[in-house]
């Protein structure tokens, strides 16, 4: 701030700047021609620095909740609302509210459909400028080497794209949820998550009364039980309940496994996946149930494995209602009803609607007996005709 002599000094030094340029139209007050200061260049240059250190000074206004500095206070003022909420500038259509005049302003081109920016080219429009930028790449076919996935060389037109991207590769998930500690790799999808803690779950499944905060979650949960999977991969027709999914398992075909394990060479695609796959080299086994005790390497085996205990089945049967605790066994299931069976004999051609079951088969051509008598060591090719075997001899020890 400046003080009554500072202030003087400072508008006679101007008016002596603008005088030396002697332009005919311009008038100086006459109180600041009565100055009789003489003004020299180490003035000027005296001022002009004070000047910068005006504009560029230290960031005296500190945030009370996160320690965070700024050098306006307006701009202390508009970042307190993170911390607090609130949000002063409401849409009178639809009574969104915003935090900042500018986020407002956007979004009532919402309601009013305007779209002041035109592509050249195509005449397509948009409301917002950057819009524009990043449309005009499609016509340009520009894409810069700097948002080029190194790994799959995907490219992307703008480098938080890329940023994104990039965590399918590497599994990083950077994001924490503050109340159960879940990871993820989008803001999004934390925000998503954190519904779970804080809000009501209106949606009830109808079959396991599962309940969830939105309509599109249910839709998906309900394909657990209808084992719909409309996703399939035109390389291996593998299919999927989620596009996501169908995306992740896209990589398998199509780029390169950059992580390998330093102790078997195995590559895959994820380090997430590298990370599972090394416990079968520890043997760590981290996840034990809490009623017998048994553990497992992975979360979701251990998931799977309470079913036992607590009797639920929670995949259904579309077409006879049979109940089954597994997604798998519900697939198996479901070839009774289709009749399909894709497993072949390689010799003679017999079909079998599970794999195991051509295994077990394969032994009448190779004669392999691969379940021996411990009592007489007479050798069988299956362990259940083993297991009538065994009879005899429980008879003669009686």
């Amino acid at each position: 701030m400046f003080t009554g002599s500072s202030l003087f000094f400072a508008l006679h030094i101007i008016c002596v700047v603008l005088n030396s340029t002697r332009s005919p139209n311009f008038k100086v007050c006459k109180v600041l021609q009565s100055c009789s200061a003489s003004v020299t260049r180490e003035d000027l240059s005296e001022l002009n620095l004070k000047n910068k250190k005006l504009k560029t000074g230290k960031r005296q206004h500190s945030c009370s909740e996160c320690g965070k500095r700024f050098n306006q206070i307006g701009h202390l003022t508009t970042h307190m609302l993170v911390h607090t909420g609130e949000k002063a500038f409401s849409c009178s259509v639809c009574s969104k509210s915003f935090t900042l005049r500018g986020n407002l302003t956007r979004h009532m081109l919402v309601h009013t459909g305007e779209k002041a920016f035109s592509c050249s080219v195509c005449s397509k429009s948009f409301t917002q400028r950057q819009h524009l930028t990043t449309h005009m790449l499609v016509h340009t076919g520009e894409k810069p080497s700097a948002t080029l996935c190194s790994v799959c060389s995907k490219s992307f037109t703008q480098r938080g794209n890329l940023t994104r991207h990039m965590l399918v590769h590497t599994g990083e998930k950077p994001l924490s949820c503050s109340e159960c500690s879940k990871r993820f790799n989008r803001k999004e999808s934390l925000t998503r998550h954190m519904l779970v803690h804080t809000v009501a779950k209106p949606l009830s499944c109808s079959v396991c009364s599962k309940s969830f905060t939105r309509r599109g979650n249910l839709t998906t949960h309900m394909l657990v039980h209808t084992g719909q999977k409309a996703f399939s991969c035109s390389v291996c027709s593998k299919s999927f309940t989620q596009r996501g999914n169908l995306t992740q398992h896209m990589l398998v075909h199509t780029v390169e496994k950059p992580f390998s394990c330093s102790v078997c060479s195995k590559s895959v695609t994820l380090r997430q996946s590298l990370t599972r796959h090394m416990l079968v080299h520890t043997g760590q086994k981290a996840f034990s149930c809490s009623v017998c005790s048994k553990s497992f390497t992975l979360r979701g085996t251990l998931t799977k494995h309470m079913s036992v205990h607590t009797g639920e089945k929670p995949f259904s049967c579309s077409e006879c209602g049979k109940r089954f605790n597994r997604k798998a066994t519900l697939t198996t299931h479901m070839l009774v009803h289709t009749g399909e069976k894709p497993f072949s004999c390689s010799v003679c051609s017999k079909s079998f609607t599970l794999r195991g079951s051509l295994t077990k088969h394969m032994l009448v051509h190779t004669g392999e007996k691969p379940f021996s008598c411990s009592e007489c060591g007479k050798r069988f090719n299956r362990k259940e005709i083993l297991t009538r075997h065994m009879l005899v001899h429980a008879g003669e020890k009686c």
